[in-house]
């Protein structure tokens, strides 16, 4: 048999490697004076966003009105008496009022979100 070669150590001293080590840096493949201006891009991305924004801003202001006008509804519904002379129904009104309506406003969000995704994905 003959004489194998052991292998060599090598000691790496400088920086480690990196995936793109030794190839030159990635060209443009857009000129940068071929690109439209911004605001006259309406891409579906963009316009999904709008849409979204536009929705979650329509969801929380019906939730802002309707947590709102509670306080308001109480004084209303009490009118003229003193506070510890609130009937219980008013109470459980008020109490009970604001969950469908947390849960309305949801799933009109999330069906809403969902058609804007579909409109913009062709579903």
């Amino acid at each position: 048999m003959g004489a194998e070669s052991v292998p060599r150590r090598e000691v790496v001293t400088g920086r480690p490697r990196t995936d793109r080590a030794g190839l030159p840096p990635p060209r443009a493949t857009i000129p940068p004076g071929s690109r439209p201006a911004a605001p006259d891009d309406d891409t579906p991305v963009r316009n999904l966003m709008r849409r979204q924004l536009r929705a979650a801003l329509t969801a929380t202001a019906l939730l802002a009105l309707s947590l709102g006008l509670l306080p308001v509804l109480l004084r209303v519904l009490s009118a003229g008496g003193a506070r510890h002379d609130v009937p219980l129904g008013v109470w459980l009104l008020l109490g009970v009022a604001p969950y469908p309506i947390l849960l309305c406003t949801g799933a009109w969000y999330v069906r809403r979100a969902e058609r804007n995704e579909g409109d913009v994905t062709g579903r």
